[in-house]
């Protein structure tokens, strides 16, 4: 028996409203460009939207004209999506706050997540969004993924009840020090004052 090994997200595909109230939302307000258009391949009722989340992967949208948006909560049984996040630079999420508020978009504020802050709000469908950005960078040739499960390792070992920042920079020099070779004989911390 073998795995049918991934290799990232192809796409999300989300049942949606009408056309216009699709692209209003995400392109208009999370800013992700509407590249392709077409049919519903499975329903001839229906059009296919696609959009850029800014990775180049690809969240698409069904719309059917007679449907309208719905705003109450998504469910949240068993084997349903709970909500759906999406990276943003410390830049761009310290002004969503403020970008929201302008729209008169009702939101959680910022929750601190230890290794990243979070902001929540629900599409024109009622699915929960998350907008996340992480609190770290990772080392060069590594990704956000490497750093976590060091940082869990840690905070386990510590007996840590979540990752906090101190994981995260102690998780970021482990990763250093073992994929960037050095001249020196002694990487250990010294003190040159």
């Amino acid at each position: 028996m073998r795995k049918l090994q991934t290799q990232g997200v192809h796409h999300i595909t989300l049942t949606g409203a009408d056309r216009q109230t699709s692209i209003d939302f995400w392109e208009g307000v999370l800013g992700m460009p509407f590249i392709f258009d077409q049919p519903n391949l499975d329903n001839p009722d229906e059009g296919h939207l696609y959009f850029d989340p800014g990775d180049g992967r690809l969240i698409t949208v069904f719309t059917n004209e007679k449907r309208t948006p719905d705003p109450r909560r998504t469910p949240t049984d068993p084997g349903c999506v709970h909500h759906l996040a999406f990276n943003m630079s410390k830049a761009t999420w310290d002004q969503a706050v403020k970008r929201l508020d302008e729209r008169g978009i009702k939101h959680s504020g910022p929750k601190d997540r230890g290794f990243m802050d979070s902001i929540y709000f629900k599409d024109p469908m009622g699915l929960l969004i998350e907008l996340a950005s992480y609190r770290f960078e990772p080392p060069v040739g590594c990704t956000h993924a490497d750093v976590m499960i060091e940082a869990h390792r840690i905070r386990v070992d510590r007996g840590d009840y979540n990752i906090a920042q101190e994981h995260l920079a102690d998780a970021i020099e482990l990763l250093v020090t073992r994929r960037q070779q050095t001249l020196s004989g002694d990487r250990s911390p010294r003190n040159p004052y």
